[in-house]
């Protein structure tokens, strides 16, 4: 059973960056989809970024133009690059697959962006 462990996260002001990680402790390359997923309080879990085998991307359009999803199967891991951070991308960040998750959730990364 493949696991997920994600980092990254952390505390930033509204206009600030920061970068994901998510390892996996399996192969990720026969996966066709991941995909970064997040959670605010009191929110259902939604799936803002994937990226395909091949390497195809698509967003929430919360998140277009301002986070980028990439992968690097080699080293079993996905990224996502979340930049112009506003107060709403406050949540748990988690991976998994996409568009529905096939592995057992990992702990996520909590982001919190400050006003």
């Amino acid at each position: 059973q493949v696991q997920l462990v994600e980092s990254g996260g952390g505390l930033v002001q509204a206009g600030g960056s920061l970068r994901l990680s998510c390892a996996a402790s399996g192969s990720i390359a026969s996966m066709n989809a991941m995909g970064w997923y997040r959670q605010a309080p009191g929110k259902q879990r939604e799936l803002v970024a994937t990226i395909t085998r091949d390497s195809s991307t698509a967003y929430a359009d919360s998140v277009k133009g301002r986070f980028t999803i990439s992968r690097d199967n080699a080293k079993k891991t996905v990224y996502l690059q979340m930049n112009s951070l506003r107060p709403d991308d406050t949540a748990v960040y988690y991976c998994n697959t996409s568009p529905r998750s096939f592995f057992p959730w990992g702990q996520g990364t909590q982001v919190t962006v400050s006003s």
